[in-house]
């Protein structure tokens, strides 16, 4: 029983510590993103994106080096991206007053439409890839599309920002007039580190904590460990809502999920075995359309904004993420064993 006790302490020890430098995670952001003339969202898809998707980089990574299985590498992958999407329900919930959906920027519609078609191409691959696919060398040829497809993407969504901002430097940098530009990129660094830190060693935690509970791997590592992975971008969105930069939140949790897929393609040239979809369950499709279903229904909240609410204050919109996230946990606890 103590052993269970310290591991569980330890769990929480990592999510305070990354609640915690979240929170200054997002404020350092925010100067940056003022100071700079980027928007909140532009920030927050690339810098906090970046940073709190480094978790499932780094379980990736040694789920393939060290521990030889793919399973958990994908798994984490693809169940962190239907987790993010699941933390909208969330924020809507947190979010008093006006649903989410009518107060967020339109412009995450871009960054949503991305993440369905890079989501629904590796839930394609997953699907219909074999011994027999193309490859170049020890690499699917689905891992130069998705490098292409992500700079493509990030292109877009930079051109599209820079569009959207009306004010720059000489009017907002009054803001922060304590804190210099310098100063912010300093503490934003250290603030990131922490969160890296907190977040690589959490999967070590969730691995132990799944063998003294007794959990099956491949349901760990598809929903447990991806919930844990996912613990930055629950607390730095969280953070973000609570001062008020809800584009930052939202942006933060769709670029995360157009990190991971170019994560998957890093791992698959680390993974020198062959194509690492070759390796790996077809049940992973299933997270993947349910993320491409997820991101849809974010999308048309984002054009319909729904004003309504039902239960427990959320609308129709969070209803049906949660649902289908529920879905996906079912599905897994049952066939993925």
């Amino acid at each position: 029983m103590s052993a269970v006790l310290i591991i569980w302490f330890e769990f929480g020890l990592c999510a305070i510590l990354i609640g915690f430098a979240g929170t200054r995670l997002c404020r350092y952001a925010d100067v940056i993103a003022d100071k700079t003339g980027l928007s909140g969202s532009w920030i927050g898809l690339i810098l906090l994106a970046t940073v709190t998707s480094l978790p499932e980089l780094v379980t990736g990574v040694s789920a393939l080096t060290l521990a030889n299985i793919p399973n958990i590498a994908v798994g984490s992958l693809l169940g962190s991206c239907v987790f993010n999407l699941a933390i909208l329900v969330v924020l809507d919930y947190l979010a008093r007053g006006e649903s989410l959906y009518r107060r967020a920027s339109s412009s995450h519609i871009l960054s949503a439409g991305f993440g369905v078609i890079l989501i629904g191409f590796v839930g394609l691959n997953v699907l219909l890839i074999d011994k027999t696919t193309l490859t170049i060398a020890h690499l699917g040829i689905y891992t130069p599309a998705i490098v292409l497809f992500y700079i493509v993407a990030m292109r877009a969504l930079y051109i599209h920002e820079r569009a959207q901002v009306k004010e720059f430097v000489e009017q907002v940098a009054d803001r922060y007039p304590d804190m210099t530009l310098h100063q912010a990129y300093v503490r934003y660094v250290l603030s990131a580190s922490l969160v890296i830190a907190a977040g690589i060693y959490l999967p070590f935690v969730g691995a132990q904590l799944a063998e003294v509970m007794g959990w099956h791997n491949t349901f760990v590592g598809t929903l447990f460990i991806a919930g844990i992975t996912s613990l930055p971008e629950l607390a730095v969105s969280i953070a973000a809502l609570r001062m008020g930069a809800l584009d930052m939140a939202i942006a933060n949790l769709l670029g995360s999920n157009l990190f991971n897929i170019l994560i998957l393609a890093l791992e698959d040239i680390i993974f020198v075995a062959g194509p690492l979809l070759t390796f790996t369950s077809p049940l992973h499709a299933f997270s993947a359309f349910s993320a491409v279903i997820m991101s849809g229904i974010v999308i048309v909240g984002l054009v319909y904004r729904p004003s309504t609410r039902l239960f427990i204050s959320i609308g129709w919109i969070s209803l049906s993420l949660f649902t289908l996230y529920l879905l996906n946990t079912y599905v897994f606890y049952l066939h993925g064993g």
